[in-house]
């Protein structure tokens, strides 16, 4: 399947297939575990929102969500032996440096179908507090009327290094689901600032998310 911007929407078998295999890695390489899964609805379109401060974060929560996960992921990681493995996990490439309809397009072909779709609304790695977002989460929450699910990724950058690094193996790392929400746009609002308080509201509940999964589970990261 191609949407109408020709991007082609991986088929749900390869999130699946992905999704098995990255569970084993990461409950035996490291001490991965989840929380509060069953808090991500087991039918329909989910988007799933998380913080962003380490490169195992992605691979992290597809692995650990209790169900498959199509990804939007930049596209320089589609590049070389890694971006063949991310390709044939059946994530979607973005291009951060633009709107990417194409992208977003093909998220909510996803969610269309009724399967779930990740994001890192933060649009890079930063220090995981959620301090700003972009509004492609918010778009696609907009136009799919999907719950959005906050996620808060605990362990998987170590105090004073870099986004770059990752956690020793048998490292204990969290991912954390929070309750689902949906937005609730102003609809006297013009669209672009209705589309900025959308963000704004995402935000706030991710960000809420994670200092509250910090404390419960005795987190600084």
């Amino acid at each position: 399947m191609t949407t109408s911007a020709g991007l082609l929407v991986p088929h749900r078998r390869r999130a699946a297939y992905g999704h098995r295999v990255g569970r084993a890695i990461f409950r035996t390489l490291y001490d991965g575990r989840a929380i509060h899964s069953h808090r991500v609805p087991a039918e329909g379109p989910v988007l799933l929102v998380a913080n962003h401060a380490a490169f195992l974060d992605g691979p992290f929560v597809f692995s650990l969500a209790p169900r498959p996960v199509t990804f939007l992921v930049k596209q320089e990681a589609f590049r070389g032996v890694f971006g063949m493995v991310v390709r044939g996990a059946g994530q979607i490439p973005i291009d951060r440096t633009t709107g990417d309809r194409a992208a977003l397009a093909a998220a909510l072909a996803v969610l269309a179908r009724g399967d779930t779709v990740g994001i890192f609304p933060e649009g890079t790695r930063r220090d995981g507090d959620v301090d700003g977002v972009n509004h492609g989460a918010a778009w696609i929450a907009l136009r799919s009327g999907a719950p959005i699910v906050p996620v808060a990724v605990l362990g998987t950058r170590v105090a004073g290094a870099s986004t770059d690094s990752w956690p020793r193996p048998r490292t204990p790392l969290t991912v954390d689901f929070g309750e689902p929400f949906h937005l609730h746009p102003d609809l006297a609002v013009p669209g672009r600032d209705r589309l900025r308080r959308a963000s704004d509201e995402l935000r706030q509940a991710l960000a809420s998310h994670v200092r509250r999964a910090r404390v419960d589970n005795g987190s600084s990261s």
